[in-house]
């Protein structure tokens, strides 16, 4: 007679186990930065841009890390940046509740390295995404608009574009546009787009860009063995394009699996993200 109630609470104290296991797993998932490297090698690369670095924040939905965020600046400035970019979802909320994060975070950042910044999805549909570009300028963020500047080191110079996210207005100058823009007025010279959108490689690789640092993705949100993730903002099921290098033809494409979550959705497997990338000629 004791056998059922003996096997009842056996099988409610494994269940109790393994919904702390996931809750421990589900927390370190959500909390814990990690900051991984990769290298973006490309033979155009002038020598002089040889270990030239770049830390890249994706998707950090004025996200919280320590008081004032002192985790998160503490990690980029580790990770010893010639250049910073933030590429798109920097913000998703009210602009009374995150501007006065925006001003602290931003005043840490850009006394870290040059901070470069393009627009995401969630900046248009907050409803405040051209005050927050004045605002980031006004900081001494360089905010790219369907646009490129032209970045020094020693002798010679790269091309950092930047594009507004397809959520931005629907008469802005297209990717293929800014691109014509650079090959006239720079030709020859090595690229760095920065976009937010993560499946436009097969655009970026048809235009000849060198190499695209974006986001959107999440990483897949929840990542298991075997497995680039498993299901992201817009792409249902099993997206494609979720966190790391993709190749097609001479681009090199660079997704951020970000900083924040998306629609109260954990990250399960899949810390937040801060990205180190080393330019090489190799």
């Amino acid at each position: 007679m004791e056998r059922k109630p003996r096997k009842k609470r056996k099988f409610l104290l494994v269940l109790l186990v393994l919904a702390l296991i996931f809750g421990v797993i589900v927390y370190d998932g959500n909390t814990r930065l990690v900051t991984d490297e990769y290298a973006l090698g490309n033979a155009r690369l002038p020598e002089s841009f040889e270990g030239f670095r770049i830390v890249q924040l994706s998707d950090v939905h004025a996200a919280v890390f320590g008081k004032d965020n002192a985790e998160l600046v503490d990690a980029v400035r580790e990770a010893r940046p010639d250049l910073i970019c933030l590429t798109g979802d920097l913000v998703d909320g009210e602009r009374s509740e995150q501007e006065p994060w925006v001003r602290g975070f931003i005043s840490e950042l850009v006394k870290t390295a040059p901070v470069f910044y393009v627009s995401g999805n969630h900046e248009w549909a907050c409803g405040w995404a051209r005050e927050l570009f004045d605002l980031l300028e006004s900081l001494g963020v360089t905010v790219l608009r369907n646009e490129y500047v032209t970045w020094g080191r020693g002798d010679d110079y790269i091309v950092i574009g930047g594009v507004d996210d397809p959520n931005g207005p629907a008469d802005q100058k297209t990717p293929e546009a800014l691109v014509e823009e650079i090959r006239a007025g720079q030709p020859g010279k090595y690229v760095l787009m920065l976009a937010h959108r993560d499946t436009e490689l097969a655009m970026w690789s048809e235009l000849g860009v060198d190499a695209v640092l974006c986001g959107h993705a999440h990483g897949g949100l929840v990542r298991l063995p075997f497995t680039d993730g498993l299901i992201a903002p817009g792409q249902g099921l099993f997206p494609t394009w979720t966190a790391g290098i993709y190749t097609q033809g001479g681009t090199q494409m660079l997704v951020s699996r970000g900083i924040g979550g998306t629609h109260g959705l954990p990250r399960v497997f899949n810390n937040p993200e801060v990205v180190a990338v080393t330019l090489t000629r190799g």
